[in-house]
């Protein structure tokens, strides 16, 4: 019988990017390195990162903060829209505006994103083969950690709609075998400044 150990995954979305998106800003690098400090000490395995630039700058600034933890490109860990709900799975309060913002993403977006969020899935998730427990960094997009927090839910498909994280926050779930996942922390900024937490969010949001 094959032996399995628990998983960790550390999920954060990238730290604050310019307005076009191509780089971050001085308080993004800053973010990513904080957040590099806070996880010193963790005893990852890999710093897994999405292909656009956002994403893979994060992952440099909080590697260099770490003991040679390998990086690693990886398209599922990539800004895409991992599930299309129809409108009858939507509370329908909510259905409109969902609907709305689904539909501004292209054809291609739409329809790439379940099969990378199926990969995701098998990729990040669930207990590891042997008998060490693994640790594992994934510096993505609101998106799929969104869906990563609904799947170790087990809440609805169209439950990653509404879930937001701010920039360079820290998620951590555990994958035990025997036993369901747990949301050990979401959208934690205990450790950036007042002044660098909730971005990436509406104003509205912050707390």
């Amino acid at each position: 019988m094959t032996r399995t150990a628990a998983r960790y995954l550390y999920l954060t979305r990238h730290g604050e990017a310019s307005p076009d998106e191509s780089v971050l800003t001085d308080a993004g690098r800053h973010q990513a390195a904080l957040l590099g400090e806070r996880l010193r000490g963790v005893p990852l395995a890999a710093i897994h990162h999405g292909p656009l630039a956002r994403t893979e700058q994060t992952a440099q600034l909080v590697g260099a903060q770490l003991d040679r933890v390998p990086r690693r490109r990886s398209a599922a860990a990539g800004d895409y829209v991992p599930y299309l709900p129809t409108r009858e799975e939507l509370p329908p309060e909510a259905a409109d505006d969902w609907l709305t913002f689904l539909g501004q993403f292209t054809a291609e977006e739409r329809e790439r994103g379940p099969a990378l969020a199926a990969a995701a899935l098998a990729v990040f998730t669930g207990p590891v083969v042997g008998d060490k427990p693994r640790h594992d960094l994934v510096v993505t997009h609101n998106f799929l950690i969104g869906w990563l927090v609904r799947a170790a839910l087990d809440a609805p498909k169209w439950r990653w709609l509404g879930i937001n994280h701010a920039n360079a926050a820290l998620t951590v779930i555990r994958y035990a075998p025997d036993r369901p996942p747990t949301v050990l922390l979401f959208n934690d900024t205990g450790h950036l400044p007042a002044a660098l937490r909730w971005t990436g969010f509406p104003q509205e949001l912050h707390v």
